[in-house]
């Protein structure tokens, strides 16, 4: 199933786009990752911290190696998403439910990152190894 290995070796998720209104579906599915034990780093340039976490405004500036970026971005802002994914060392790219951008994906994947794409991490999560 496509996302399970990556889910399996990861420990941190990099979120792009983690709102701190609990209303909002990232915050939801970000903190069901944390309860499962997953490292959640938000990338939000208008917050400081999120779930506990200390928010950073770029990829970029996070200081530790991150497994997976799970994208809550429209889909036209993909692409530069990627490409500071590729240049941190991601190993996977998540777009969420709706969020579609074929040409970053390629480019993901030609640099090696495992892509999964119009899914819901917390959806796939539930289905493949929820605790």
């Amino acid at each position: 199933m496509a996302g399970e290995s990556l889910l399996r070796a990861s420990k941190t998720i990099a979120v792009v786009g983690l709102s701190s209104r609990r209303s909002r579906p990232s915050y939801g599915v970000s903190e069901y990752m944390q309860s499962q034990g997953y490292r959640i780093i938000p990338v939000n340039p208008n917050e400081a911290e999120i779930l506990g976490e200390k928010s950073y405004a770029t990829l970029e500036e996070i200081p530790e190696p991150v497994d997976i970026v799970d994208i809550f971005r429209r889909s036209e802002l993909v692409g530069e998403i990627v490409d500071a994914a590729i240049k941190i060392g991601a190993r996977g790219i998540w777009m969420q439910e709706g969020v579609v951008n074929e040409e970053a994906a390629a480019k993901a994947r030609d640099a090696g990152l495992e892509v999964v794409m119009d899914r819901c991490i917390l959806k796939e999560h539930r289905k493949m190894l929820a605790k």
